[in-house]
């Protein structure tokens, strides 16, 4: 071990002056010194540790814990891709893996399917939502994680893997030999007609060749004579920039310039145009965006802002504005790494936070009020840099409450709508199911008999609390306070439940629908639940209102206020 690891150092030394030398052409002679004597600092730590720490450590979790922890004093985005993590990474890129399709969750100590993807080989083999899986290719997977489960049913297309499952509403176990193949990303991209023939697509992520979706829903929804389009974008992270381009130049013509990007040096100033003729100029246009809107979303939603192709509907987006480029390194892994900030065409950059400034507890500082430009778009509107997409018409989007998300986190709605769905052979189609005041009576009962209990956020504070004060004796005094308390935290639960019973309805019938209509189901059902797709279609309806939002040319030598753009 110690002659191995001394004909590494060898290696590494033989290579440094190389490696120097090249970064000669980027750093002058002090930053130099600084990366030879920091990586000698560093190659003496590692090879000390191997060497003498008292248990011996693991190579490659230690180095990718230590380039880990390197990356993370940079930004969010500049990140290690391991061997392992690779498939990962080209399935977020390419939206496409090899596999069976559906996903699976540990519930109760069993794994179950929770979602069947529409026409996926697990689903046209019977391995439907509700059904138990017991085997993979002869292994019991009981006490697997899920992780390793996925790993191990996930393959080359063409390729078969034996699944052995208790299929839903049956007590029979059944081995199914399942041909693997290539599965898109659960729904990237659907689409329908919306009342006043209002044609609405939404698209989760920008994957590979997710442009030309797009462009196929755009010709489906003129086959059926839509008369405006609402593009929703809402909680869409972002993923490829040559698709965001791609997407915005369905609607403006081309040569038309996106966004440029530009970073440390000048190779990394590059300009995007629109490449080919647009597929719709004319139609009316808007865009839903929201808080989770990142990134590529927020290149689509916020150039169709400047160049006043659409009107943007719902709340001010996240604020990434940074460009990343993948760097491959030796063994099959990957640098992802920030090399640019990205600018649409007013020339503002929407990026929210300046990670190259930390306040003394190393938390990373907003952009300031007073450092944020006006800029105009096409037709003179003011519109501003470093906050994210400030959308044209805010709505008010409805915040999950922390009893929806704790009882979602338990698994306590898929539990329910298991055991109804065992009850009830068929409900009624999508648009017309709705559980009764019965039923919520039924889901309360439920929750008790599990044995479920709200922990609010508050709960283990007051622990905490409770433990520092029985530390230093102080605790007897304000006991009283302190059970008051507990006892009102106690009340949270039934208090919750009833405030937000149309919401928690909604989640119920949401998780029943999965049961028996699958994810094609849940995405019909949100849409018509959805409150504010109602606020997107009542504008994009008002022509007038439309065309006063995209032609309406700002006075210039009004005074500039950032305190006011919110």
């Amino acid at each position: 071990m110690m002659r191995f690891f001394f004909s590494k150092k060898i290696l590494i030394w033989a290579l440094l002056p190389i490696t120097l030398v090249c970064f000669a052409f980027l750093y002058d002679d002090n930053n130099l010194f600084e990366i030879s004597k920091n990586l000698e600092i560093f190659d003496n730590i590692f090879k000390t540790l191997h060497e003498s720490y008292i248990d011996k450590p693991k190579s490659g979790q230690l180095m990718k814990t230590g380039i880990d922890a390197m990356l993370n004093s940079l930004d969010p985005y500049t990140v290690y891709i391991s061997e392992d993590d690779i498939e990962d990474y080209r399935f977020q890129t390419t939206g496409v893996y090899a596999g069976i399709g559906g996903a699976l969750e540990r519930i109760n100590g069993k794994i179950y399917i929770t979602e069947s993807y529409e026409d996926s080989p697990s689903l046209k083999n019977g391995l439907v939502t509700g059904s138990e899986i017991l085997e993979v290719n002869g292994k019991s997977i009981k006490n697997l994680s899920v992780p390793d489960i996925i790993s191990m049913v996930r393959g080359e297309s063409g390729t078969t893997v034996k699944i052995k499952f208790i299929p839903f509403r049956s007590t029979t176990p059944v081995e199914k030999e399942i041909t693997r193949q290539e599965i898109k990303s659960n729904n990237n991209v659907t689409y329908k007609i919306l009342k006043n023939n209002i044609g609405y697509i939404r698209l989760q992520s920008f994957t590979d060749k997710c442009s030309d979706e797009i462009k196929k829903a755009i010709n489906e929804l003129k086959k059926q004579n839509c008369t405006a389009y609402l593009l929703d974008l809402r909680d869409n992270p972002g993923g490829l920039l040559q698709e965001a381009v791609a997407i915005v130049n369905i609607f403006v013509e081309r040569n038309t310039e996106v966004v440029f990007t530009k970073g440390r040096t000048s190779n990394y100033y590059k300009s995007y145009k629109t490449l080919e003729n647009a597929t719709d100029i004319e139609t009316p246009l808007c865009v839903l965006v929201n808080e989770n809107s990142a990134s590529a979303a927020e290149i689509v939603a916020g150039s169709l802002q400047d160049l006043d192709r659409a009107v943007i509907i719902g709340a001010r987006s996240y604020g990434k504005g940074l460009v990343q480029n993948t760097v491959d390194l030796p063994y099959n892994t990957k640098l992802k790494l920030t090399i640019a900030k990205y600018y649409i065409p007013s020339g503002r950059c929407i990026q929210a936070l300046d990670y190259s400034k930390r306040d003394k507890n190393g938390r990373v500082q907003s952009v300031p009020d007073s450092l944020i430009t006006a800029f105009k778009t096409k037709h003179g509107r003011i519109v501003y840099d470093g906050a994210g997409i400030t959308p044209d018409v805010l709505t008010k989007s409805e915040k999950i409450s922390n009893i929806i998300a704790d009882i979602q986190t338990q698994q306590m709605f898929f539990q329910y709508a298991y055991q109804y769905a065992i009850k009830n052979n068929t409900i009624k189609p999508v648009k017309d199911f709705a559980i009764s005041d019965s039923d919520y009576e039924q889901f309360i009962k439920f929750l008790k008999e599990n044995k479920y209990a709200f922990h609010p956020e508050g709960e283990d504070l007051l622990k905490e609390f409770k433990q520092t004060t029985n530390d230093d004796g102080t605790f007897e005094e304000i006991k009283t306070e302190y059970d008051k308390l507990i006892t009102a935290m106690s009340n949270t639960q039934d208090t919750e439940l009833k405030r937000h019973k149309d919401i928690i309805k909604e989640f119920i019938e949401l998780n029943i629908i999965n049961f028996y209509y699958y994810t094609k189901g849940k995405d019909e059902y949100l849409v018509y639940r959805d409150r504010e797709l109602d606020s997107a279609i009542a504008v994009l309806i008002d022509k007038e209102k439309m065309k006063s939002i995209l032609s309406i040319i700002n006075n210039p030598n009004k005074p500039f206020n950032p305190e006011k753009k919110f």
